[in-house]
Order: C-alpha cells, then sequence, then structure tokens
C-alpha cells in the first residue's frame, strides 16, 4: 500500500511543478516584435541575404577564387572571372569576379560559402524579405550583391571608363 500512496504523491508533485511553470510564464510580460511597423532584431549570426564585400579602398574583396561556389552544396552560386588589368583594377587580387550570381531558388542558406571564402568577400547581411512570385527576380547578380563604396574611397575604374578616358 505505501507504493501507491507514494506513486500518488509523486504525481501530485510532477503536475504542481508543471502549474507552476504554467503559471510564471502566465504572470510574465507579453514580448511581441511589431514587424511591419518597426525593423525587426536579429542576432548577429543571423544568415540574411549575401553581401559582397568591399576594401577600404573600394575595390571588392572577392578575387575568384571559386571557392564559395565549390563549397556549395546547392550549386546556386555562377561565378565568371575577369583579369585585371594596369588600367581596369577591380580588385586586390590577380583576378575578380566578372559575373557572381547567386540563384535564391536553390540557396539554403547553409554558409558554407562564407566559410570557404579567404578573402572574407561574401558575407551574410540581414535582409530576409526576397519573397517573390516571379522566379527570375530571386537570381542576384552582382550589382545587387556588391556593397556600395565606402565613403571617401576612390570607386575602381572600369576598362569602358578608362578607353572612353584615353
Amino acid at each position: 500500500m505505501p507504493t501507491r500512496i507514494t506513486e500518488i504523491i509523486e504525481a501530485a508533485a510532477a503536475v504542481a511543478k508543471g502549474m507552476s511553470v504554467t503559471f510564471k510564464e502566465l504572470m510574465s510580460p507579453t514580448v511581441t516584435e511589431n514587424y511591419p511597423d518597426e525593423p525587426p532584431k536579429f542576432e548577429e549570426r543571423y544568415r540574411g541575404v549575401h553581401v559582397l564585400q568591399r576594401d577600404e579602398n573600394g575595390l571588392e574583396k572577392c578575387v575568384a577564387c571559386f571557392l564559395c561556389a565549390a563549397a556549395c552544396p546547392s550549386n546556386c552560386i555562377y561565378i565568371e572571372a575577369a583579369e585585371n588589368t594596369a588600367t581596369a583594377r577591380i580588385s586586390g587580387g590577380e583576378r575578380y569576379a566578372h559575373a557572381y550570381n547567386i540563384d535564391y531558388t536553390r540557396c539554403i542558406f547553409c554558409g558554407y560559402c562564407v566559410e570557404a571564402c579567404p578573402t572574407d568577400a561574401i558575407t551574410h547581411g540581414h535582409d530576409f524579405e526576397i519573397a517573390s512570385f516571379n522566379t527570375s527576380t530571386l537570381i542576384y547578380r552582382k550589382d545587387r550583391l556588391l556593397t556600395p563604396v565606402p565613403p571617401g574611397a576612390k570607386p575602381p575604374v572600369i576598362a569602358a571608363e578608362a578607353a572612353a578616358s584615353h
């Protein structure tokens, strides 16, 4: 008989413990984010839409090494490399990414491309509103991914501009 009474007491204690957690949460204030009216608050490690970074001189950090495309498990990154010249210096390396596309219909935001990049050229931003009814708008090209030239930096000279100035 004492075992049944012990079981009843243990069950009542478990119910009381569960109800104490419920009542504690019931009395705590509700945390609500007013998303459309206020910007959302992201954690530092949030993986949003990718961003191609520039260095402090305004040159692109991407040297078209293709490591990000090789590390991507969903094969959503497409890169075309081109050579830097004396008149058209786009990046700090020998090459630069002439074309850099990310297909967000395939991207799984795993972060492998960010980890594989030796120059920290690609990072995750905090943009998250990429929903679209047209899948062709989900292919982000280099001009959409690249950060603007930092203030005070001289923008890189592009070959067409260099030819027009001579």
